[in-house]
């Protein structure tokens, strides 16, 4: 097989470029020359490729992966969280957006619900799980899902409870569940109160100190964080995976 080190380089600089396009022409001419996908996911770069080409697929890339014995734990860590982190790192500088990001989530996806019956069988676990919502009065759901999905690329699972949700179900989720954080998304300055209210519903059921409470959306500032009693605020997507994650270490 030949050396394919140059074509990696090549793939890696684009990739800090976001260069799209020459991503996905180096990516499709080095697998037709007989690179190995997983080469490729050794190197942190498949995920990156598919969340900002759009075109990758990284489903068929995790199949052919596992086809050729790569493991389970390093397509995870390797490829799709090492992706993820750059581009969740690239928002935060704002070299890309929040469509790119979705790309980014939707693409994680399709690669974790491949891998998740490899995972499962190599007694590959998730690091813990976490409780999302929108809460009471916001039908608002594209900051959630996006959180939520770059949540999920951090290894751990979300139980999300959707938007307008009462605080009775939240009371009821953070109860039942193992969770260790609770994610309350508002974006609007009138649903924004129903946060502290979260919080206030949580202590009279005495079930506060079961989880950390992470709270963000546009109106949402660290200050505000700190009156209600929040444990943490983040101002986007990436920061909240990354602070979600420090819950679990």
């Amino acid at each position: 097989m030949s050396d394919f080190t140059n074509t990696f380089n090549e793939i890696s600089e684009l990739l800090q470029k976001g260069k799209a396009k020459e991503i996905v022409v180096a990516v499709e001419k080095a697998l037709s020359e007989g690179a190995a996908p997983a080469d490729i996911l050794e190197k942190g770069l498949m995920a990156g490729m598919d969340i900002i080409g759009g075109k990758f697929k990284s489903g068929e890339v995790v199949e052919k992966a596992l086809s050729e014995g790569a493991a389970p734990a390093d397509i995870l860590e390797k490829g799709l969280m090492a992706g993820m982190d750059i581009i969740g790192g690239k928002f935060k500088s704002g070299e890309v957006f929040a469509p790119e990001m979705l790309i980014a989530a939707r693409a994680m996806n399709r690669a974790t619900a491949t891998l998740k019956p490899a995972l499962t069988e190599a007694g590959v676990q998730s690091v813990g799980k976490a409780i999302i919502c929108t809460v009471k009065g916001d039908l608002h759901d594209i900051g959630k899902n996006l959180v939520k999905m770059m949540i999920e690329g951090k290894g751990i699972e979300v139980d999300d409870l959707g938007v307008d949700c009462p605080n009775e179900k939240i009371v009821e989720a953070v109860r039942d569940s193992e969770a260790k954080v609770l994610c309350l998304s508002a974006l609007l300055t009138t649903t924004m109160s129903m946060q502290k209210e979260v919080i206030d519903a949580l202590k009279g059921a005495g079930v506060r100190d079961k989880v950390k409470i992470m709270v963000g959306g546009a109106p949402v500032t660290q200050g505000f964080a700190d009156e209600i009693g929040a444990d943490a605020y983040t101002p986007d997507a990436a920061s909240a995976a990354e602070v979600c994650r420090t819950f679990y270490n």
